[in-house]
């Protein structure tokens, strides 16, 4: 299945905020045809109103996918409205964090295919990355149709089992908001340095993309990177000192931010 088949027999967005509006918005650029796009959404935006798909409670008779793109708190009240897509042809996909597969295939039937997925917030810029496992029902085709919706908006990888997607939460779906962390830190200690604020916002902001796209672009690994950037008892050496201290800086503090983001997502899906 691809493209063609969702044109042919229509995709279901059930929910359409920050993230399902990216993905929308990636969809129609990649030649999704709006009349095919059936969108249930409580609350929609103007811009929404204007992309020309079909906005309501009414489904197509048989669609190629349904994209459960709803909060986890609001699933319950949201997949009755779709539960009549179960066991048919419909490739279900969820990219609602810390909803596992049981759950829709008891809603579904086991023998729905159904797609878990973890997208992340730079899927907005269409610069995310998505993992994505399948149930036992989900076949090739079925995983090759989620990976081109969902690649819209960035990078796709496959998973090899569920119990990986507290891990993924941890590094790529909790991870940006580290780095924007990183970012507000760095800034405010070079205001602490004499710079103003908003000179020292611009130039963390800048220093973070710029190393992410080299690191995505280079060749070398980000080890390499760093080591080519570090001159022998440089200032960039002075910082590291501190950074890499085995202690106190990152090599301490990262792991126990995954950790107890991964271990907080393990308390939540029970």
């Amino acid at each position: 299945m691809n493209i063609d088949a969702v044109n042919a027999y229509g995709l279901v967005l059930l929910g359409c905020g920050k993230m399902g509006s990216a993905l929308l918005q990636g969809w129609l650029a990649e030649g999704v045809a709006p009349p095919s796009v059936y969108v249930i959404e409580p609350n929609p935006s103007n811009w929404l109103r204007g992309t020309g798909v079909t906005i309501g409670a009414v489904l197509p008779p048989s669609p190629a996918v349904a994209i459960l793109a709803v909060k986890p708190q609001m699933m319950g009240d949201a997949l009755p409205l779709i539960r009549v897509l179960g066991g048919g042809n419909t490739l279900i996909v969820s990219i609602a964090a810390g909803t596992p597969i049981k759950t829709f295939e008891s809603a579904f039937g086991r023998d729905t295919p159904i797609v878990r997925a973890m997208p992340n917030t730079p899927a907005a810029v269409c610069k995310g990355i998505t993992a994505l496992i399948g149930n036992a029902a989900s076949g090739e085709d079925h995983l090759l149709l989620a990976e081109t919706l969902l690649g819209a908006v960035g990078q796709v990888v496959r998973l090899k089992s569920e119990d990986q997607m507290d891990a993924v939460t941890a590094v790529s779906g909790s991870g940006p908001a580290y780095v924007f962390h990183l970012i507000e830190t760095m800034a405010t200690a070079g205001v602490a340095e004499g710079l103003s604020e908003e000179l020292a916002m611009t130039l963390a902001k800048a220093t973070v993309a710029g190393a992410g796209a080299l690191a995505e672009q280079a060749a070398e690994d980000p080890g390499q990177l760093r080591v080519n950037v570090t001159s022998p008892a440089g200032t960039t050496a002075a910082a590291l000192e501190v950074l890499m201290d085995n202690t106190r800086g990152f090599p301490v503090l990262i792991p126990e931010s995954v950790s107890a983001a991964a271990n907080r997502s393990r308390e939540l899906r029970g």
